[in-house]
């Protein structure tokens, strides 16, 4: 079944949307409590790294595609929170080196974006519900908190 999440790594951590939605998707059980573990873990060490994908991402899920959505003034408190991390935007460059990610190992071009944000965030694990728990893929760990 579902463990706490510890961390071994001293670099940045990347976050894929869906860990930041269970963190605050009360309706979520288990993933809800090991998911605001991670992200309480990583807001003490200053460790945790997103990208401008996953906060949107984040907003349209969390206020209308979970079970008990919160509203959008409390997202925007929640995201004005998360802007403290380590925050990659998205550019041209960010999107050529996605199709690169996406023609090479075959990801749909979404996770090849949360990849190389994550690579050029300088990350060492990846945490995510959406691809291989135990991957490496561009010297990224990829990693299902739920699963660890």
């Amino acid at each position: 079944m579902y463990q706490e999440v510890s961390f071994m790594s001293e670099n940045n951590v990347f976050l894929d949307s869906n860990i930041l939605i269970y963190a605050y998707d009360i309706s979520a059980g288990e993933k809800n409590e090991i998911a605001k573990n991670l992200v309480m873990e990583l807001w003490n060490s200053r460790r945790g790294t997103i990208s401008t994908q996953v906060i949107q991402e984040f907003f349209v899920n969390i206020t209308s595609k979970i079970p008990k959505p919160i509203d959008a003034d409390t997202a925007e408190i929640i995201i004005r929170d998360l802007l403290y991390w380590k925050v990659l935007v998205n550019d041209e460059t960010s999107i050529l080196e996605a199709i690169r990610i996406h023609k090479k190992h075959e990801f749909s071009f979404w996770d090849a974006l949360i990849l190389q944000s994550a690579v050029k965030g300088g990350a060492e694990i990846l945490y995510t519900e959406d691809m291989t728990h135990g991957q490496v893929v561009e010297g990224i760990h990829i990693l299902n908190p739920f699963l660890v």
